[in-house]
């Protein structure tokens, strides 16, 4: 009989990007890929019939919680949603003590919360797969259907350019830096000198591009910073849980992606994607963009309406990959699969 538990994903956490190899995050892709083409092909792939998984939310979510749902459901598993009033962690019962109960009742558990340490003491304690939706410092769920989409749009990733620009120290500026890193992908952060990644994110991130030949730019200057990109990448200047709003809009005015800052990349048409990992704030039909506009006179913040609408654009397609990326994910680590070494 096979030995599943040899395999290098089978009974394995996904907690940061950091913790994975090129070959790795290429298969998760790669699979993801390849069940997206069987989800459209109406071919079933319940690799995970009669599991359970316990989807823990102490932050609120679209995407994510959409994504794990469809993802787990498609799989043959059964999802269960534990919003913020559902679970105490460190409040009520320690990060431990709820690892240890839920371990005992499910197969594997989703966090989107704040601190890094929660995710990793859930998968210490659990006994089962965990899988980081998100924390302040990492976002790997997010990176997967990033760089799913990339390798969708061009084929291929080692030797592309992705530049973001923004605040480049938020946990997405923080993955593509690493992930980028890791798989070969030349990555720019044009953020003002304030909002850099941390030295400690660069450490990590230059160690991985030493051995993947990735070009890594941090940078205040647009003109240095754009030149080249393939994919231009950018995120809400002011994360959740924070609400510094008249400092980061005025720190980074000069940052939004616009149709003078994609033209800044000498790109031709058919080698440049423009992508966002939503929600977005490109025009003023939701109540915070109307806030933002009566505040600061600002009807379009990180990206214009005009870039979120234009041919470049791929944030939806980018989102749906959310769903079929988490789905290979889960898979690998809980489906019992034959993976053979990556």
């Amino acid at each position: 009989m096979t030995d599943f538990k040899n395999s290098v994903f089978q009974g394995r956490s996904v907690l940061a990007e950091k913790d994975f190899t090129a070959a790795e995050l290429e298969y998760l892709i790669d699979f993801g890929l390849h069940l997206k083409a069987l989800k459209k092909a109406g071919i079933p792939h319940h690799y995970l019939e009669g599991k359970n998984v316990a989807l823990l939310f102490e932050k609120s979510s679209t995407r994510t919680r959409s994504a794990f749902t469809t993802a787990a459901i498609d799989l043959g598993a059964h999802p269960e949603f534990l919003g913020a009033g559902d679970i105490q962690l460190g409040k009520k019962e320690s990060v431990e003590d709820t690892a240890k109960v839920l371990g005992s009742m499910f197969d594997g558990i989703e966090f989107r919360g704040f601190k890094q340490s929660s995710v990793e003491q859930l998968a210490e304690f659990s006994g089962v797969p965990v899988w980081n939706g998100l924390t302040d410092e990492w976002h790997p769920t997010q990176m997967l259907a990033d760089f799913m989409t990339v390798k969708e749009n061009f084929g291929h990733l080692k030797g592309l350019t992705l530049t973001f620009m923004g605040d480049g120290r938020n946990n997405v500026a923080n993955s593509l830096l690493v992930t980028g890193a890791i798989l070969g992908v030349n990555v720019h952060i044009v953020a003002p000198k304030e909002l850099f990644p941390s030295q400690d994110i660069q450490d990590i991130a230059n160690k991985f591009a030493k051995d993947s030949g990735a070009d890594l730019v941090i940078t205040d200057d647009l003109d240095k910073g754009m030149k080249g990109s393939n994919v231009v990448y950018t995120d809400v200047w002011v994360s959740m849980g924070e609400s510094n709003w008249e400092e980061r809009v005025n720190l980074l005015k000069p940052y939004q992606v616009n149709m003078a800052a994609l033209k800044k990349t000498g790109t031709p048409d058919d080698q440049l994607i423009f992508m966002h990992c939503l929600p977005a704030f490109h025009d003023t039909t939701t109540e915070y963009g109307k806030e933002i506009e009566e505040k600061y006179g600002i009807t379009e913040m990180e990206v214009t309406d005009e870039v979120f609408r234009s041919k470049y654009a791929r944030q939806f397609e980018e989102a749906e990959n959310r769903m079929h990326s988490i789905k290979a994910m889960m898979a690998a680590t809980l489906g019992n699969l034959f993976i053979p070494r990556v």
